[in-house]
């Protein structure tokens, strides 16, 4: 069984060297994935591009999708306008589908390949912040979100909700979804199809019975005009972009596919599986806005739909969510390992999951510490648009060539140790944006940059763009630049 954390390598020549002897294969679905981290051989390569859109599709035919396109309406858009925020907001896929394709070229997953960005040491850094703290955060979120809804397909059962009936879902919902997570790849790859198609149908009766009773005339109370207008289009495009912006880690999901699959493939299929169900879906959500009130999504969306179909929608909404959930659980673990300690994938999953699911009880049942936790990951973008730039922008100055095995390399020999281990090129692009984004925010506080322009929020593009642009010059420089493979 290969190994979840590569051991130090004496030197580069070291880290270059492939384990020779061909292994059975670790990614059947019934079997708990062997690799971590480490770099996946040419002869454990295999698969198609298309598998990947049922990977995001199902990830992304969700309860919060539905919630987010409500929002829209609820923020004072009229229906186009929103409609037509969902369509620019995920848009963003196209980033999570780019930074897919260094999952083949390097044979290693996200949270390896930013070593050639960050360096070794600023890497670990950047994966417990922006792969592990936040990764914990969203499980915790969704799990959630598919707690509430199993809490009431409980009472629908006659069973009343106490806390300690309470407590036995949030473990039953956790255990699910880690189950997932601990299997790994190959269990993603195979179970991911039918789920897509089973939420598929469930939410095809959901639009049924949405475009029945959706007012497509709809327009709000109070119609925003000028800056107030400016300023919720901007508001709305960033919640909707933070969905696509939070997979800073997609190659995690491509990585196992052949070298020599085309990258386009492997982007497109990856931004297709994201765009279309979070485009559907959230107009769901924005459409059912325009008949009822979706501050209470599950109560509102009953109003337009069968009795028969109630139980029907909630399972579909726990069962998205565990999809969703699994996704994250798996790439935390990665994140865990890449942070520096030397736990299996399976166990740091479970490690993952355990934090996630205590965070989630504590905020349902002891305080609204997950209220305080969302309105926090409403920031987020001021954090993930700036990672997203910089690791898009050096696949692009790279040409998406990245030596797997290299990046193995942790010793102060390696390629990518850089400057005492870190890449000064990435930390100052990464502080240069996240910089610039937080001057520029009007969501929970409100940033100078975005007083001066009259509320306007313009954190997510600026932060990507001073990111990327930063980024652009100072890896030009050569001396934070390691070479390609």
């Amino acid at each position: 069984m290969a190994s979840t954390i590569p051991d130090p390598h004496p030197g580069t020549g070291a880290a270059h060297q492939e384990a020779p002897p061909p292994q059975p294969p670790s990614e059947r679905a019934g079997r708990v994935e062997a690799h971590g981290i480490d770099h996946i051989p040419d002869h454990e390569r295999h698969g198609s591009p298309r598998q990947l859109f049922s990977v995001w599709a199902a990830a992304n035919v969700t309860y919060l999708n539905l919630v987010t396109g409500g929002a829209l309406i609820l923020m004072g858009l009229t229906l186009w306008q929103a409609l037509a925020v969902i369509v620019v907001g995920n848009l963003f896929w196209l980033l999570t589908g780019l930074l897919a394709i260094s999952g083949p070229a390097a044979g290693a997953p996200s949270e390896v390949v930013t070593r050639a960005m960050y360096g070794v040491r600023g890497n670990r850094v950047n994966n417990a912040v922006v792969g592990w703290l936040i990764s914990v955060c969203y499980f915790a979120l969704n799990l959630a979100a598919a707690a509430t809804a199993a809490f009431a397909l409980v009472e629908m059962a006659g069973i009343t909700a106490t806390t300690g009936v309470k407590v036995v879902v949030v473990m039953v919902v956790a255990a699910l979804t880690l189950t997932i997570g601990v299997y790994g790849h190959g269990m993603i790859m195979k179970l991911y199809l039918p789920i897509t198609l089973t939420l598929t149908a469930a939410f095809a009766v959901v639009a049924v019975g949405v475009f029945r009773h959706t007012d497509f005339a709809y327009l709000p109370a109070e119609p925003l005009t000028g800056t107030d207008l400016w300023a919720v289009l901007i508001a709305g495009v960033t919640l909707i972009g933070s969905g696509p912006l939070s997979y800073t880690t997609s190659a995690d999901f491509s990585r196992y596919l052949p070298r020599t699959t085309s990258p386009k493939a492997i982007a497109g299929w990856t931004a297709l599986g994201g765009f279309l169900p979070g485009v559907l879906v959230c107009s769901l959500g924005a459409l059912a806005a325009t008949a009822v009130d979706m501050t209470d999504p599950q109560a509102g969306l009953r109003q337009l739909l069968p009795d028969w179909f109630g139980p029907v929608l909630l399972l579909a909404l726990v069962l998205g969510t565990i999809a969703i959930n699994a996704l994250t659980a798996y790439s935390a673990g990665l994140a865990l390992q890449a942070v520096g300690i030397r736990i299996r994938r399976s166990l740091s999953v479970l490690a993952d999951g355990t934090a996630a699911v205590a965070l989630t009880l504590y905020g349902l049942l002891a305080s609204d510490f997950l209220d305080t936790v969302s309105n926090v990951l409403q920031l987020t973008v001021v954090l993930l648009g700036p990672a997203m730039a910089v690791y898009a922008t050096d696949i692009v100055l790279r040409r998406n060539r990245y030596d797997g095995r290299a990046l193995m390399d942790e010793t102060p020999d390696s390629a990518f140790w850089y400057t005492a281990g870190v890449n000064p090129a990435g930390a100052l692009a990464l502080a240069g944006g996240v910089t610039v984004a937080a001057l520029s925010v009007n969501t929970l506080y409100t940033g100078p940059i975005a007083r001066a322009l009259g509320g306007l929020d313009l954190a997510l593009p600026a932060g990507i763009v001073v990111a990327s642009l930063l980024y652009a010059v100072l890896a030009r420089g050569g001396k934070s630049r390691a070479p390609a493979a």
